[in-house]
């Protein structure tokens, strides 16, 4: 079926017609936070501290060890302390980091109706290469993906568009065709910038950011498969 240019399914404008979806992968496409919390509370525990639990971390599992030793240990960049514990934390969590992780609930019946549909789809993330294909190994979708960016990938992390720009590139489709969905306000900027449509998770780690609606996000989801009422059938 030909789709024109303008193809508006679900609310999006499509200026070009949907070839791709990109995910982050913390938070959005995979439940990485039990991991991420454990290697935390390994930190806290050294210091004498009792674990916290991971209701009170999930939310600011998408930030990573920037956000996770912010709200567990109080220490934050620029703090003396900070670069010594953000490298103990990155040790720990490569100790542990496909224990738990799992994808979220839907998400593997989206994959595999963006593959039915003729639909790339990969993976931009702020998560350092040498975490971020292990984690992908772990789920089993590492040969799966179109393309896989790093937050070291290339010169600038989100919220930057290049990492999107550079997933554009390797997968040879414009900006405005490819879908990016992330649970960060970092996610819904970097899209903006690129010239892409963007959709919030909110099933992801929402809650350390403001609220989801002022985001500017094109949609939110509440749920993965929710995503296939913006693209072509």
């Amino acid at each position: 079926m030909r789709i024109d240019a303008t193809f508006k399914p679900g609310g999006i404008h499509w200026r070009s017609p949907p070839t791709a979806v990109l995910f982050d992968l913390d938070g959005t496409l995979a439940d990485t936070a039990g991991d991420l919390g454990g290697a935390l509370n390994q930190l806290r525990v050294q210091r004498g501290l009792p674990p916290l639990p991971l209701d009170v971390l999930r939310p600011y599992a998408s930030a990573g060890a920037r956000g996770l030793i912010g709200v567990g240990l109080d220490i934050h960049p620029g703090d003396p302390e900070f670069d010594t514990l953000r490298q103990a934390f990155l040790d720990a969590y490569m100790a542990c980091l496909a224990d738990t992780t799992a994808l979220f609930e839907g998400m593997s019946d989206l994959l595999y109706e963006l593959t039915s549909r003729g639909l790339k789809w990969g993976i931009v993330t702020n998560k350092p290469h040498r975490f971020t294909l292990p984690v992908m190994d772990g789920l089993g979708l590492r040969e799966d993906a179109a393309v896989i960016i790093s937050g070291d990938s290339t010169a600038h992390a989100k919220p930057h568009p290049l990492p999107l720009l550079t997933a554009c590139e390797q997968m040879d489709v414009p900006p405005a065709s490819v879908l990016y969905v992330g649970d960060d306000l970092r996610d819904i900027q970097a899209a903006k910038a690129a010239g892409m449509p963007s959709a919030a998770a909110a099933w992801g780690y929402i809650g350390h950011n403001g609220d989801i609606g002022d985001w500017g996000a094109d949609v939110i989801a509440a749920h993965p498969m929710d995503l296939l009422l913006h693209l072509p059938a």
